[in-house]
């Protein structure tokens, strides 16, 4: 099995965690609940909810070195068979990337539009999006279909030839567009009205919602809970400083983040838009604004469409590993099979939830007022990642010799540290991720 390099796995377990979530959920769950205190809160949120539960994955996938159920199954106390259970984690990866890949298409439909006309009102903007995804259907397949065999190809090169080396191709790309995209903002008057917003605390602006909002934007953005960190941790040597690897990936992903609020909030505020823009801030929202900029506009545009596709299929490509390895390891099957196995899984979903979105078959995928792609959301995000995260800190918290985790952690960082974490993740996390499954389920 190839291994990653260092920067290959920061690079690849970064390039999972920056997604859709850092560019397009993240600036305007901020601009809806006020800006700086939320990102105080969702900074607190990462360093003792987010990157707790990233180090759990990394230190199962590195020991074990394999797929997700026989590294619990290794790591356990009993070598207890039934912790191959586990492995259901990587279902819900499946899941995502099925809906994903057309939410990816939407991206590249707006590529596209950029180079020739951009909507001048919001109301024509909002039409347009409308029509894209419930009358569009030729056009979305082809999209998905070219999102879904672009992944394909990738992780058929492998971890080494495909994975490490796209990421160490479009992470660069991504940082360079996004650098370019703010020092632009940079020239703007607005742009020190952003950094005020941002970084200027009101914490009159947090309530119980806003809490559980930071709490599960940090947990969502880390790729916690579908076994990415995990079997890429497990591609990692077993000498390699997982702490060290964990935390630069964490400050990665958090600062791209950031950076792509600076750069909207700034874009918004320059056009006297307003800050809580809500989900239609790319698609609605952003495109208006590019329009009032003539042709610069339409560079800009160009590049912040393309932007969010590297972001996208750097992630789209680790939703899929885990599940490759999980079939290669368990079932010694080649990953060409696995491939096509999961590959043609997660294509043949992505039809059914983009066709539940359209008009012509809405109805016929509609369940329990929910459709398809709505489902596929609802059961990824909100039952199985939280279960599986729940799940990891039980595990190691209680069914894992603790001085086999000692030895392991106190290689690369300090005792104090190793504490602080073992003592989040027995008793912290798993009640706040239980508190964010609940409140997700509606039950808080």
């Amino acid at each position: 099995m190839n291994k990653f390099s260092r920067i290959g796995f920061i690079l690849a377990a970064a390039g999972s965690a920056v997604g859709l979530g850092n560019i397009w959920r993240f600036p305007y769950i901020t601009g809806e609940y006020g800006g700086g205190a939320f990102i105080i809160v969702y900074l607190l949120a990462i360093l003792f909810i987010g990157l707790t539960v990233f180090l759990a994955e990394a230190v199962i996938g590195q020991n074990g070195q394999s797929d997700v159920s026989t590294s619990f199954i290794s790591l356990s106390k009993s070598k207890n068979e039934n912790w191959k259970f586990a492995g259901f984690m990587v279902a819900a990866g499946l899941i995502i990337l099925s809906f994903y890949s057309v939410v990816l298409g939407w991206i590249l439909d707006y590529v596209i539009t950029s180079f020739s006309s951009l909507p001048t009102e919001a109301s024509v903007a909002g039409a347009n999006f409308e029509k894209l995804i419930s009358d569009d259907i030729g056009s979305l397949l082809v999209y998905h279909t070219l999102i879904a065999g672009t992944v394909i190809f990738i992780v058929l090169k492998g971890i080494k030839e495909g994975i490490e080396k796209i990421n160490l191709i479009l992470m660069p790309l991504l940082g360079l567009i996004l650098f370019g995209l703010l020092i632009y903002a940079l020239s703007l008057d607005s742009f020190s009205q952003a950094v005020s917003f941002m970084f200027t605390p009101d914490f009159s602006k947090i309530d119980s919602h806003a809490l559980l909002a930071a709490l599960g934007q940090a947990f969502f953005t880390l790729s916690l809970g579908v076994g990415t960190i995990l079997t890429y941790s497990a591609s990692l040597p077993k000498e390699a400083n997982f702490v060290k690897s964990s935390v630069m990936v964490a400050i990665v992903d958090t600062s791209i983040a950031l950076i792509a609020g600076l750069i909207i909030f700034t874009f918004l505020f320059t056009a006297g838009a307003e800050s809580a823009a809500g989900p239609g801030l790319v698609f609605i929202s952003l495109p208006v604004i590019f329009s009032g900029w003539g042709v610069l506009g339409h560079v800009i545009a160009i590049s912040f469409f393309v932007a969010l596709v590297f972001a996208g299929i750097t992630s789209a490509v680790s939703m899929i590993e885990p599940a490759l390895r999980f079939f290669i390891e368990r079932f010694n099957i080649s990953r060409r099979s696995a491939t096509i196995i999961c590959g043609g899984t997660f294509y043949v979903l992505g039809i059914v939830a983009l066709l539940s979105m359209s008009k012509s078959f809405g109805a016929e995928l509609t369940f329990f007022g929910k459709n398809a792609f709505d489902i596929m959301d609802f059961m990824s995000s909100s039952l199985m990642m939280p279960i599986a995260a729940i799940m990891i800190c039980i595990f190691l918290g209680y069914f894992v010799d603790k001085k086999v985790l000692e030895e392991k952690f106190t290689t690369h960082t300090s005792q104090t540290i190793f504490n602080i974490w073992y003592f989040l993740i027995r008793y912290l996390v798993p009640v706040a991720i239980i508190v964010l499954l609940l409140n997700k389920l509606g039950a808080i």
